[in-house]
């Protein structure tokens, strides 16, 4: 009996399904000429949503200093909130 896959699967399907659940990618590159390496590399990626990632935890700190980096503009254009459209509202955490 031979293995089949019926499910087809579509590029939106698979981007949707990488960025809700994420990919996470990690590889040790070694370049060696005559068997002596010569580089060494050590790659680690994630693709995900950023919402994705600040659900796990992996970007706190970056989502904190972009919001703070945001607020210190805005108080240095001495701006008070950003600037919203007729039936929009700011609501903070």
């Amino acid at each position: 009996m031979e293995p089949t896959c019926e499910t087809k699967v579509t590029l939106v399907d698979l981007l949707d399904r990488i960025l809700v659940k994420g990919v996470m990618l990690n590889a040790d590159v070694i370049i060696s000429v005559s068997g002596i390496p010569l580089i060494g590399i050590n790659l680690r990626a994630m693709i995900a949503s950023v919402e994705t990632m600040l659900k796990y935890g992996i970007w706190e700190d970056w989502d904190m200093a972009q919001r703070a980096i945001a607020t210190e503009e805005r108080r240095g254009r001495r701006v008070e909130k950003p600037p919203t459209v007729e039936g929009e509202e700011i609501v903070q955490e």
